[in-house]
């Protein structure tokens, strides 16, 4: 399916937005490069900004608040500095960056430090066939050396984090423990006073960082004030083995987790010293059951592992093989996405850790206290605007990469909003719009005063629920559900041929009646149900659904069309209105061939006669475009 043509767009895209910068960049600069991005609160991004180097700016949480990474080495006695923009009361030189990469799974930058070439890869890992290693809030930087000049000198590799990952308030004390165990070398730092589910500016206000290495030959490690733990190692190239413990607010001095590893001489390329980052919460989320309780849910990792240094040693050790199921990912989403363009392949790469790391992969426990690995569901935080869970149309353009992925995770993302609304605790007639108003509190709306958007949310979840039973041939979920999925499309039928004034998954655009883009969203959930009811061998019931959605297709044809020109309205009776009529995405994901060609071939030869430098419009109301309305519009065909 093409609404226009998404290589040419991307082009334009592409093409406005590259900076000014010293370095390579493969396969284009971006403006924020994924660092580590594993969950909605393991989440680190080196912002661009005009064009910036890996020690041209602090690592940030996706709000912008910087986290702490730093990064030295020391050549041949000399110390660089080669990640973050640390000041330090000793001499350093800054390393240069000769590259950046990106891939679906990878960020990998090449900086020089006088005759030797650092390679930092980080990795955040995608692992949808591997349900437990998906739900390891972790991720790698991986850090070797190879010597430029043919000849062999001595390198020294220094990193550390700051106590500003654990929380969006550096006024509050925290408190911190180093541990060796096995062949592992770990700190953990954590709020003194958590608070459980609970959120500072986006960040969590519970749980616990943890950094580590392995403890080889030549490591050391410290903790202490910031420009007192990185002049050590400028100065001496290595630590102290010394621990801090005077426990004390973020920003008091600043207190720093480091680990130094002695790479000996080198000449070739040297085997990656690998750190790992991440950040675990007992429970993860909060989540509304029948009768208005609440029941805490955990991560499904912690099924298989039983404290912490269990799962850092299995992540830690797991690091090459990591390495090559990413890079066989990495491969596999080039030679698909590759078939629309490249310029389309590489935003699809950018995108895929952006998606995957606002979800978490949570169970239950039994009665008796045991993991239940059979009820998993998936949560997703709707990041960047209020932090709403499981926001059925944040889902829903996101849906292309939980299907391509593993059409698994499509499942345990509906699962949640399918059970409460089962429970009967949301009054309201429509599908809701999100399971909390504020994550990670799954507690719904049972007051029914959620953002109503009726037409989008149920064509939305109809919509959904048929495409993960075609693509995994699975109809449980319809079978247990099909009495709201019915009354749904009983409400689609009675307001998506001329919907009421309200507002879509464009909501800040605002709310407008007869939209010709939400129109379609709902006729493509009624001819969903269609198939469902088949499916579910319920012959008569398809067969008036069908009718319904064909009848509905003729009027809307009749109600849509401009009288100044070939094109559909942004609302009925507007003719020299228009809009991106992305919803057309539904009845092709589906292969419902609703719609006729013709309204392709019309909104294609418009599209293209009004593309701006960044895409075409959203629609007439602005100038804005948005790449949602892009993205699906090729990755099913």
């Amino acid at each position: 399916m093409r609404l226009f043509n998404v290589a040419s767009v991307f082009s334009l895209t592409l093409a406005a937005v590259v900076q000014a910068i010293s370095w390579t960049a493969t396969p284009f600069n971006p403006s924020s490069i994924p660092l580590a991005v594993r969950t909605p609160y393991l989440s680190a991004w080196l912002a661009q900004g005009e064009g910036a180097a890996l020690n041209d700016a602090w690592a940030t949480f996706w709000t912008g608040m910087i986290v702490g990474w730093a990064g030295f080495v020391k050549v041949d006695g000399v110390p660089y500095v080669f990640m973050g923009t640390p000041s330090v009361p000793a001499a350093f030189s800054k390393a240069t960056q000769k590259s950046s990469q990106f891939t679906s799974t990878k960020s990998i930058f090449v900086l020089s430090a006088g005759p030797v070439d650092l390679t930092v890869t980080f990795l955040s890992p995608v692992e949808p066939n591997d349900l437990v290693k998906q739900s390891i809030p972790f991720a790698y930087m991986a850090v070797s050396a190879a010597a430029t000049d043919g000849g062999s000198h001595s390198v020294l590799v220094y990193s550390d984090i700051s106590a500003e990952w654990v929380s969006g308030d550096n006024t509050l004390t925290v408190n911190w423990t180093s541990t060796t165990t096995g062949s592992i070398l770990t700190h953990q730092v954590q709020l003194e006073n958590p608070t459980v589910f609970g959120e500072i500016n986006d960040h969590t206000q519970y749980g616990s960082t943890f950094y580590s290495t392995p403890n080889a030959v030549g490591a050391t490690f410290q903790t202490g004030a910031d420009v007192t733990v990185r002049a050590q190692f400028i100065n001496n190239g290595k630590l102290a083995n010394t621990l801090d413990t005077a426990f004390r607010a973020i920003e008091d001095n600043w207190p720093v987790f480091a680990f130094a590893h002695d790479l000996g001489t080198i000449t070739t390329a040297t085997t990656p010293v690998v750190f790992s980052v991440g950040m675990i919460r007992d429970p993860a989320l909060e989540y509304i059951v029948a009768g208005g309780g609440t029941q805490s849910r955990n991560l499904l990792f912690m099924s298989e592992f039983t404290t912490s240094a269990a799962v850092i040693s299995s992540f830690l050790g797991d690091y090459s093989a990591a390495l090559a199921r990413a890079t066989a990912f990495d491969a596999q989403v080039q030679r698909d996405a590759g078939k629309i363009s490249a310029d389309y392949a590489a935003v699809v790469a950018l995108s895929i850790r952006q998606a995957l790391g606002a979800t978490e992969l949570t169970i239950s426990k039994t009665a008796t206290g045991a993991f239940n690995t059979t009820d998993i569901i998936l949560f997703l935080k709707e990041i960047s605007s209020d932090g709403n869970v499981n926001t059925v149309d944040v889902i829903f353009p996101a849906w292309s990469i939980f299907l391509y992925a593993n059409p698994a995770l499509g499942k345990y993302l509906l699962e949640g909003l399918f059970r409460y609304q089962a429970t009967g605790l949301y009054p309201n007639a429509w599908s809701v719009h999100d399971l909390g108003a504020s994550y990670p509190k799954a507690l719904g709306h049972n007051d029914g005063l959620d953002e109503a958007m009726p037409v989008e949310e149920s064509g939305n979840m109809v919509i959904m629920a048929l495409s993960y039973a075609q693509k995994s041939g699975d109809i449980s979920q319809l079978q247990r559900y099909s009495g709201l999925l019915n009354q749904w499309t009983g409400f689609l039928i009675n307001d998506s041929l001329i919907p009421a004034n309200q507002i879509s998954t464009d909501d800040f655009a605002g709310a407008l009646a007869n939209q010709t883009n939400l129109a379609i969203k709902g006729i493509v959930g009624i001819g969903a149900m269609a198939e469902i009811e088949s499916l579910l061998g319920n012959a008569a019931q398809s067969a008036n659904y069908s009718s319904i959605a064909k009848s509905y297709v003729t009027q809307w044809r009749n109600f849509s069309a401009s009288t100044t020109g070939a094109h559909l309205t942004l609302s009925y009776g507007n003719s020299s209105s228009w809009g991106l009529s992305y919803n057309l995405f539904g009845d092709k994901l589906l292969k419902l061939n609703l719609f006729p060609a013709s309204v392709y071939a019309e909104q294609t030869a418009w599209y293209q006669t009004h593309a701006n430098a960044f895409g075409v419009p959203l629609d007439t109301r602005h100038t804005y475009t948005k790449t949602g309305a892009y993205l699906g519009q090729t990755t099913v065909r």
